[in-house]
């Protein structure tokens, strides 16, 4: 059925709702087109490259509206590498970890991988739900997901007692709620909501996270040099990177990071304009007898990732199928999940007509699917 062709007035403007990697707006493009002669190709620690991080630290203050006793942190790797970051220097002894979908159960796998930490706890919550934090007498890290990416699933963001609230943002940062007094550490990749390529981390870090780094940096605990945050955390003070960095990377993101505050006017405008959006998917959904998401709870529904189930009678292969050749992209279920399912990449950077003619396109295809 991928031979269908899609009227020309059901289309996207722009057809990509990955969930990573995700849209980058042609405008940013064209930006960096106009400064890449002067820009990349120099040295990552000369005024030039040191602005942009500036420009990037700066402006994710402003968007999340932090504390001025917090600081924002840059290092190479994605969240995997930081994952190993963490492990080396963010937890004390022991961690615990919230696991309700693939990426939240990594961290836990490679927290329970390290030799020089106790056997770290392990909440689990059923695959579409969120599981709610409870206070640990026996953790000196809490580790949440702020938005499971292979489930569609956002988690509150919550401190209930005084070990570090770590925060996996990778998906969900700049997109989502978050009030900055209730995390240590809110880390995440610039390829997604950040609308950006990736092989980058920030953290935004409290005072408490900068006292945990700065005291195992200065202790006799091995660390990879690539992996130590004590010298990500001098070096970001100096607005670099200890390792050359992709510098379009770092100038992308802070395209974005500088739309959202001048159109959205910070997070909480951000914010209200994904309720919106995240509204024409799942409503969308609702309405159909053939559709529903996946998340049960309403207030558990993420407002960047939506997965919506389908019918058996209607296969989510197909559609996308039929989409992927009419140039609507990557919104197939996460492979690992194994459901009948679409799921749609919403950040802030997707257009909300182009979601409203995402569903357009599903509803004509299904049509004929059934014909």
């Amino acid at each position: 059925m991928s031979d269908l062709i899609l009227p020309d007035e059901l289309l996207p403007r722009d057809g990509r709702f990955g969930c990573g990697p995700s849209k980058v707006p042609a405008a940013a493009l064209s930006r960096l087109a106009e400064v890449g002669d002067d820009l990349l190709g120099t040295s990552h620690r000369k005024p030039r490259v040191r602005d942009q991080v500036r420009r990037l630290q700066e402006g994710l203050r402003q968007l999340f509206d932090l504390p001025q006793d917090y600081e924002v942190l840059l290092t190479l790797g994605g969240a995997t590498a930081f994952w190993d970051a963490a492990i080396f220097g963010l937890i004390e002894q022991r961690s615990r970890h919230y696991v309700f979908g693939e990426f939240s159960s990594k961290f836990a796998k490679a927290a329970a991988g390290a030799p020089w930490l106790a056997t770290p706890e392990v909440i689990e919550a059923e695959f579409g739900e969120a599981p709610a934090v409870v206070p640990t007498a026996d953790a000196d890290v809490q580790a949440l997901t702020h938005n499971e990416t292979s489930t569609g699933v956002m988690q509150l963001i919550e401190r209930v007692d005084d070990a570090l609230v770590v925060v996996d943002a990778t998906s969900g940062a700049a997109g989502l709620p978050v009030d900055p007094t209730q995390f240590d550490a809110y880390y995440f990749s610039l390829q997604k909501g950040l609308a950006s390529e990736g092989g980058l981390t920030v953290a935004l870090l409290s005072p408490a996270a900068i006292e945990r780094i700065e005291r195992i940096g200065a202790s006799d605990r091995y660390v990879p040099a690539f992996l130590d945050l004590h010298t990500a955390l001098d070096n970001s003070r100096k607005h670099q990177t200890y390792n050359t960095p992709s510098v379009s990377t770092v100038f992308l993101a802070a395209e974005q990071v500088d739309w959202c505050n001048d159109e959205f006017g910070g997070l909480d405008g951000v914010v209200a304009a994904q309720r919106e959006k995240s509204a024409v998917i799942y409503d969308w959904a609702q309405e159909r007898d053939w559709a529903s998401p996946f998340v049960s709870e309403a207030s558990a529904r993420s407002l960047v990732v939506a997965t919506i189930d389908l019918d058996d009678s209607v296969s989510a292969d197909e559609i996308n199928a039929v989409l992927r050749a009419n140039g609507i992209l990557d919104t197939d279920a996460y492979r690992k999940l194994g459901r009948n399912q679409l799921r749609i990449g919403m950040f802030p950077a997707v257009d909300r007509d182009d979601l409203a003619a995402y569903t357009a396109c599903v509803d004509w295809i299904v049509e004929r699917l059934a014909g």
